[in-house]
């Protein structure tokens, strides 16, 4: 939607208000004015009922367009709140809490294509991220971080979610993926952190990260799918950092069987 069109959307119920309240208030006191005045004669009521009209319509349309307003301040101070306690304040990626519920919902949401519901989570974690804090100092390392979430947000595909999952780690939940779409989003996100540019006390330094992942095609929770993405990425540790590994599992009654590494 466009920023005109989007304007226009947030107007609308103010118009809505302005012009209904005053309506109501003179629809219920021209009826009560109807009712009390019907045996004067006809000048009287006339007069009645244009003080009816006029009246309502007079204090009422600035009442409800100035209430309506407040409403919709109000409405827009809350949704502030809501995103700034929704989101982490140093990278503007989703905290830990709410990328955990917004995953919760969109895996009980997706839709099955066929028989099945595909997706995948990918854990994500900064390599040697202490040694840039212990030689550049935590204000560096903050710039560093900036810029890791940045290529990250920036390699991801539109409708995938980004949250940091705490310190230098962070998470990506991938809907309707299949194990090729979800590697090649790992690799475009590794290779564009790689390719940063961070400088700090006029030393370049390399940054790395780490990506674990899988991919499921069975309705789960966040948990277990964390779980086993954490795995791999000990494993990506472990042989190396800077590199991505996957598994690829499906869910049976007995729980998550892993089809490859």
């Amino acid at each position: 939607m466009s920023i005109g069109g989007h304007r226009l959307k947030e107007w609308i119920p103010i118009a809505a208000w302005t012009a209904c309240g005053p309506l109501f208030c003179v629809l219920v006191a021209l009826g009560y004015n109807i009712m009390t005045f019907a045996g004067f004669p006809s000048e009287i009521r006339v007069r009645a009922a244009l003080a009816a009209i006029i009246v309502p319509f007079g204090l009422a349309t600035p009442f409800f367009f100035y209430f309506s307003i407040k409403l919709r301040e109000l409405a827009s101070a809350n949704r502030q709140l809501s995103l700034l306690a929704a989101t982490d304040g140093l990278t503007n990626c989703l905290n830990r809490t709410a990328f955990t519920a917004l995953v919760e919902a969109r895996l009980e949401a997706l839709v099955p294509q066929g028989d099945h519901v595909h997706g995948a989570l990918l854990v994500i974690d900064a390599d040697n991220f202490k040694q840039i804090n212990d030689r550049f100092g935590h204000h560096n390392g903050d710039i560093a971080l900036t810029l890791i979430a940045r290529a990250i947000r920036s390699s991801v595909r539109a409708g995938d979610n980004v949250g940091r999952l705490g310190g230098e780690e962070f998470g990506v939940f991938l809907p309707v993926v299949d194990r090729y779409g979800a590697e090649t989003v790992a690799e475009r996100l590794r290779r564009a952190v790689e390719k940063l540019a961070f400088v700090a006390d006029g030393h370049h330094h390399q940054l790395t990260v780490s990506v674990g992942g899988v991919v499921f095609d069975r309705r789960t929770g966040f948990e277990e799918l964390f779980r086993l993405a954490d795995e791999r990425l000990y494993a990506a540790k472990n042989e190396g950092r800077n590199t991505v590994r996957l598994i690829g599992c499906a869910t049976s009654g007995a729980g998550f069987a892993i089809l490859d590494s």
